[in-house]
């Protein structure tokens, strides 16, 4: 990896070893619920090597990371819902910042459905959406239905691309990832205002 993504190397062939190891299962499910609420490297980095030492399992693989993700992304708007305002609302008024989150408050409240889905699809920190769906709120049935979608859609994306191109596949998405699922959301959401334009309620 080159650039930001530098840092991820060392995780990733670190992964890549650990990947055919007996408890990387239990190992993948528990990253996968800690980056939806506070952990910061991305669950595909372990994926990806598990599905290649795993080929048979990579929808299991994928649909365990989507549900320990989207647990882990309830337990992130538990804290945003019970502990924002106490903690990090005074901190941003400190900061001078509070006016930029009312104006993020307000966006997510009017479009809170799309801004889960695309920070569950994308690289965007989906963490920072989950706090934030709580603090708002978005509503907690949407909160889960646009992150169970986003989720799971990107995990078999994932590892289904990597079960059927193998290694050609993994490579070019560790050094890729970000331009992959941006540009696959773009896709989704011009096929969803689409489909919107052309059914309007």
């Amino acid at each position: 990896m080159k650039g930001k993504l530098a840092f991820l190397e060392s995780w990733y062939e670190g992964a890549k070893r650990a990947a055919g190891h007996k408890r990387a299962t239990p190992i993948i499910c528990a990253l996968s619920f800690a980056e939806s609420s506070f952990f910061p490297i991305p669950v595909d980095l372990m994926l990806m090597p598990m599905v290649q030492a795993r080929p048979e399992r990579w929808w299991r693989l994928a649909l365990l990371c989507s549900f320990f993700s989207v647990l882990g992304g309830i337990f992130g708007y538990m804290l945003g819902m019970l502990f924002f305002e106490t903690i990090a609302g005074p901190l941003l008024e400190r900061l001078g910042k509070l006016e930029s989150m009312d104006s993020f408050r307000a966006s997510i409240a009017e479009h809170g459905g799309l801004w889960v889905f695309g920070a569950g699809f994308t690289p965007f920190p989906y963490k920072v959406i989950t706090i934030m769906s709580g603090a708002v709120p978005v509503s907690f049935g949407v909160f889960v239905a646009a992150s169970t979608l986003s989720r799971t859609l990107r995990f078999l994306v994932v590892a289904g691309i990597v079960r059927v191109l193998g290694e050609t596949a993994e490579r070019w998405m560790k050094d890729h990832f970000a331009i992959f699922t941006v540009g696959l959301f773009a896709v989704l959401l011009a096929m969803y205002f689409g489909v919107k334009a052309l059914f309007p309620h």
